[in-house]
Protein backbone atom coordinates (compact mmCIF):
# COMPACT_ATOMS: atom_id res chain seq x y z
CA UNK A 1 0.00 0.00 0.00
CA UNK A 2 3.02 2.47 1.07
CA UNK A 3 4.76 1.61 -2.35
CA UNK A 4 1.43 1.63 -4.57
CA UNK A 5 -0.21 4.97 -2.76
CA UNK A 6 2.73 7.13 -1.68
CA UNK A 7 5.49 6.11 -4.14
CA UNK A 8 4.68 4.84 -7.14
CA UNK A 9 2.97 8.16 -7.95
CA UNK A 10 5.38 10.40 -7.60
CA UNK A 11 7.94 7.86 -9.30
CA UNK A 12 5.36 7.86 -12.28
CA UNK A 13 5.13 11.91 -12.42
CA UNK A 14 8.59 12.32 -12.20
CA UNK A 15 9.74 9.33 -14.16
CA UNK A 16 12.30 8.32 -12.01
CA UNK A 17 12.66 3.97 -11.28
CA UNK A 18 15.22 4.76 -8.65
CA UNK A 19 12.39 6.01 -6.29
CA UNK A 20 10.98 2.33 -7.01
CA UNK A 21 14.47 0.63 -6.47
CA UNK A 22 15.27 2.43 -3.54
CA UNK A 23 11.97 1.39 -1.75
CA UNK A 24 12.59 -2.53 -3.18
CA UNK A 25 16.15 -2.50 -2.21
CA UNK A 26 14.97 -1.84 1.29
CA UNK A 27 11.85 -3.41 1.98
CA UNK A 28 13.44 -6.87 0.52
CA UNK A 29 15.26 -6.83 3.84
CA UNK A 30 11.49 -6.75 6.13
CA UNK A 31 9.00 -8.16 3.00
CA UNK A 32 10.65 -11.57 2.22
CA UNK A 33 10.69 -13.02 5.35
CA UNK A 34 7.15 -11.96 6.99
CA UNK A 35 5.93 -13.21 3.58
CA UNK A 36 7.24 -16.21 4.57
CA UNK A 37 5.98 -15.95 8.25
CA UNK A 38 2.22 -15.38 6.40
CA UNK A 39 2.49 -18.48 4.51
CA UNK A 40 3.47 -20.48 7.34
CA UNK A 41 1.31 -19.43 9.88
CA UNK A 42 -1.33 -19.58 7.19
CA UNK A 43 -0.64 -23.24 6.66
CA UNK A 44 -0.88 -23.31 10.32
CA UNK A 45 -4.31 -21.91 10.38
CA UNK A 46 -5.81 -24.21 7.46
CA UNK A 47 -4.26 -26.96 9.71
CA UNK A 48 -6.49 -26.00 12.77
CA UNK A 49 -9.56 -25.80 10.49
CA UNK A 50 -9.05 -29.31 9.85
CA UNK A 51 -7.93 -28.39 6.19
CA UNK A 52 -5.03 -30.70 5.33
CA UNK A 53 -2.71 -30.39 2.04
CA UNK A 54 -4.70 -33.34 0.42
CA UNK A 55 -7.73 -31.26 1.09
CA UNK A 56 -6.36 -27.65 -0.33
CA UNK A 57 -8.09 -26.67 -3.94
CA UNK A 58 -11.13 -29.73 -3.14
CA UNK A 59 -13.63 -26.24 -2.75
CA UNK A 60 -15.57 -28.76 -1.11
CA UNK A 61 -16.88 -26.82 1.55
CA UNK A 62 -16.78 -23.03 2.72
CA UNK A 63 -13.51 -22.83 4.68
CA UNK A 64 -11.44 -24.69 1.51
CA UNK A 65 -13.09 -22.24 -0.79
CA UNK A 66 -11.51 -19.52 1.32
CA UNK A 67 -8.01 -21.66 1.79
CA UNK A 68 -8.10 -22.53 -1.95
CA UNK A 69 -8.97 -19.01 -2.92
CA UNK A 70 -6.05 -17.69 -1.06
CA UNK A 71 -3.37 -20.08 -2.11
CA UNK A 72 -4.44 -19.41 -5.59
CA UNK A 73 -3.81 -15.51 -4.78
CA UNK A 74 -0.77 -16.39 -3.35
CA UNK A 75 0.68 -18.14 -6.10
CA UNK A 76 -0.38 -14.86 -8.41
CA UNK A 77 1.24 -12.76 -5.89
CA UNK A 78 4.70 -14.96 -6.06
CA UNK A 79 4.97 -15.54 -9.35
CA UNK A 80 4.32 -11.78 -10.16
CA UNK A 81 6.71 -10.87 -7.35
CA UNK A 82 9.31 -13.20 -9.66
CA UNK A 83 8.59 -12.04 -12.97
CA UNK A 84 9.28 -8.36 -11.56
CA UNK A 85 12.48 -9.16 -9.39
CA UNK A 86 14.17 -11.37 -12.38
CA UNK A 87 12.83 -9.34 -15.25
CA UNK A 88 11.73 -5.81 -14.64
CA UNK A 89 13.54 -4.77 -11.81
CA UNK A 90 17.40 -5.55 -13.27
CA UNK A 91 16.53 -3.21 -16.18
CA UNK A 92 13.82 -0.94 -14.54
CA UNK A 93 14.30 2.72 -16.75
CA UNK A 94 11.75 5.21 -17.23
CA UNK A 95 10.44 3.59 -20.25
CA UNK A 96 9.63 0.36 -18.52
CA UNK A 97 7.91 2.42 -15.03
CA UNK A 98 4.39 1.69 -15.86
CA UNK A 99 5.07 -1.93 -16.46
CA UNK A 100 6.33 -2.50 -13.05
CA UNK A 101 3.51 0.41 -11.73
CA UNK A 102 0.93 -2.23 -13.16
CA UNK A 103 3.01 -5.39 -11.48
CA UNK A 104 2.54 -2.77 -8.22
CA UNK A 105 -0.75 -2.38 -8.60
CA UNK A 106 -1.71 -6.41 -9.40
CA UNK A 107 0.10 -6.98 -6.32
CA UNK A 108 -1.55 -4.60 -4.03
CA UNK A 109 -4.93 -5.73 -5.44
CA UNK A 110 -4.24 -9.15 -4.56
CA UNK A 111 -3.22 -8.59 -1.02
CA UNK A 112 -6.01 -6.58 -0.22
CA UNK A 113 -8.46 -9.54 -1.96
CA UNK A 114 -6.47 -11.80 0.27
CA UNK A 115 -7.54 -9.72 3.34
CA UNK A 116 -10.63 -9.74 2.34
CA UNK A 117 -11.18 -13.52 1.70
CA UNK A 118 -9.43 -13.86 4.93
CA UNK A 119 -12.02 -11.97 7.21
CA UNK A 120 -14.71 -14.54 5.24
CA UNK A 121 -13.00 -17.26 7.62
CA UNK A 122 -14.90 -15.35 10.81
CA UNK A 123 -17.94 -15.81 9.05
CA UNK A 124 -17.70 -19.32 8.44
CA UNK A 125 -16.03 -19.20 4.88
CA UNK A 126 -17.60 -18.34 1.52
Amino acid sequence: MILSIGLLPKALKERDPEIITNFEKSYEKIGLPALLVLVVTGIFLSYSYGITVSDWFSFSNSIEKVVSIKLILLFTTLGLAIHARLFIIPKLSAKSLPFMAAHIILITLVGLTMMVIGTFVRFGGI
